[in-house]
């Protein structure tokens, strides 16, 4: 999601080379909240080139990887990232 959607940056939701895509939102974000999150969600997963997944941390803020608890959100993103990576390269 684009905050000015009349800028030059933009992303290109149907890219072929785009690699998996994890969301990860804290329940209690209100810096970007579920919604924000889910509706990225919802604009990248249709992408048929890619697989995009969106989970939420529950108890957690917008300081996902700062705060207590950051070893969930580690793991949660070390999960998903081992699922497309080869063990043996």
């Amino acid at each position: 999601m684009n905050v000015n959607p009349w800028a030059d940056a933009k992303v290109d939701t149907t890219s072929a080379d785009r690699r998996p895509l994890l969301i990860v939102s804290g329940e209690k974000d209100h810096t970007v909240p579920w919604a924000i999150a889910n509706t990225s969600y919802k604009k990248q997963a249709l992408n048929a080139h890619a697989l995009t997944e969106i989970t939420e941390i529950s108890g957690r803020g917008h300081s996902l990887t700062v705060d207590h608890g950051w070893r969930e959100v580690a793991d949660t993103a070390l999960t998903f990232v081992r699922r497309f990576t080869d063990p043996a390269s």
